[in-house]
């Protein structure tokens, strides 16, 4: 073998021990968390139904945006034709099993707990304009469409990557959700024709997805963020809250493939390369990230108007002080200048270290565009029980439904890497007729 060759595992070889069940500890635990969560939700609800229903909100606009970023990334990897993600990419996809339970909480925080998040649900808007856009069934309306879209063109794009996968290895998953699987398999045809019938529909839905994700996360940012200031507004805060939450998402991401790696024990598959990518990622998004937060802020600054530089300068005065400057240390300072280096991305601590810190750094940038929004100028950040306790709850609630999805699929894209046709989907074809399409098509 050559030093140019490339070693391609049989299919046998890669699904060796893939389907190791998950621990049922990590399962008993989410549930645990969420059981927690539940509890002191439901007595937040008699005790102090504002902070419940207002750490709900960030809770949801934290653990939705990531996992909605995660399965947008995963479409990218279509739009790019990207190889080098395919061991791991499965670990990411997984994402997409809480945004239909995300999407019930968040009909909840509409239409049960709005009076005790948004300002405008209580009161009639004083600018015109804003009488009409945040009107409710115009809002509701609005946010719902949007978000359920989103959802849709998610699980519908997930759904077609997994039954790739499924359809040729129909044992790989829990006897739980056999049936499912059995379901999903129908229709299917030969191995190289529903691999690039797939790969064509997926390209045309990861734009889809890329246009609805775009467009549809600054609206949901503006309406559910954004709007909670009765007069902030800033053309740059969409891409400020969807960029955070990509990161976001890569971060949480690595941590779980470094899991992953160490629990299935596939050293071979899953290797030190892979990191060294996902620490790339992480480092360049945070650069990104960083330059929308200066160039967002830098801009308020020097036009000096009011309605737009109260915004900042509540969070950088009394009690928000210290929690804005922790999170610009989290998700940007710690990792941007700890991750510049090669060594600190495939040092497996090191690596662990940065990516930990933008997850933990997202949650607070959360809490600091809802609270201080809603709370104004205060001594004391109002943080505590209800804070922690609803975020152990939707921290309980991702891990299960994390887990569940990977339980129920084969845990890499097993065709992607093992089959003989693999390499053609780089080279569009007609999925009728298996015939290449010309370029400009």
């Amino acid at each position: 073998m050559s030093a140019h060759d490339v070693h391609v595992p049989t299919r046998a070889e890669v699904l060796a021990g893939i389907d190791r069940p998950t621990a049922p500890i990590l399962k008993t635990i989410s549930l645990v968390l969420a059981a927690i969560g539940l509890l002191v939700f439901v007595i937040g609800l008699f005790v102090n139904p504002d902070r419940v229903w207002q750490a709900l909100l960030v809770n949801w606009l934290y653990f939705t945006s990531i996992s909605s970023a995660g399965v947008m990334f995963v479409a990218v990897q279509r739009i790019t034709t990207a190889r080098w993600s395919r061991p791991i990419i499965r670990f990411l996809e997984g994402y997409v099993a809480f945004l239909p339970i995300a999407f019930v909480l968040l009909l909840l925080i509409l239409f049960v707990g709005r009076h005790h998040i948004f300002w405008w649900s209580n009161r009639i808007p004083d600018i015109a304009e804003k009488r009409v856009y945040l009107n409710p069934p115009f809002f509701f309306s609005r946010v719902i469409l949007i978000y359920l879209v989103i959802t849709l063109l998610s699980l519908w794009y997930i759904y077609t990557s997994v039954r790739l996968d499924v359809g040729i290895v129909p044992e790989g998953g829990a006897n739980w959700a056999r049936g499912l699987r059995e379901r999903m398999r129908r229709g299917y045809r030969d191995e190289r024709r529903e691999l690039h019938s797939t790969h064509s529909l997926q390209g045309k839905l990861a734009v889809f997805l890329a246009f609805a994700w775009g467009f549809g996360w600054i609206v949901l940012s503006w309406d559910l963020s954004m709007s909670l200031d009765p007069h902030f507004q800033s053309t740059m805060y969409g891409w400020w809250f969807f960029m955070g939450a990509w990161v976001t998402a890569l971060a949480s991401w690595t941590l779980i493939v470094i899991a992953w790696r160490r629990y299935l024990e596939r050293y071979d598959l899953i290797q030190d390369k892979h990191f060294h990518d996902l620490g790339k990622l992480c480092f360049a998004f945070t650069a990104f990230w960083g330059y929308l937060t200066f160039g967002q802020y830098l801009v308020i600054w020097y036009g000096n108007l009011g309605e737009e530089t109260h915004w900042m300068r509540l969070r950088l005065i009394e009690g928000w002080r210290i929690p804005t400057l922790i999170t610009v240390g989290l998700m940007f300072v710690l990792p941007f200048f700890g991750l510049l280096s090669r060594a600190a991305k495939v040092f497996l601590p090191t690596m662990i270290l940065f990516a930990a810190s933008t997850v933990l750094g997202l949650w607070m940038h959360r809490y600091l565009e809802v609270y201080p929004s809603i709370y104004g100028v205060v001594d004391n950040i109002p943080f505590g029980i209800w804070e922690l306790g609803v975020t152990a709850g939707l921290l309980g609630i991702w891990g299960f439904c994390y887990l569940s999805f990977m339980d129920a699929f084969p845990r890499m894209r097993v065709v992607l890497m093992t089959s003989p046709y693999r390499d053609e989907v780089q080279v569009p074809v007609d999925p009728r007729t298996m015939e290449p399409l010309p370029a400009h098509e």
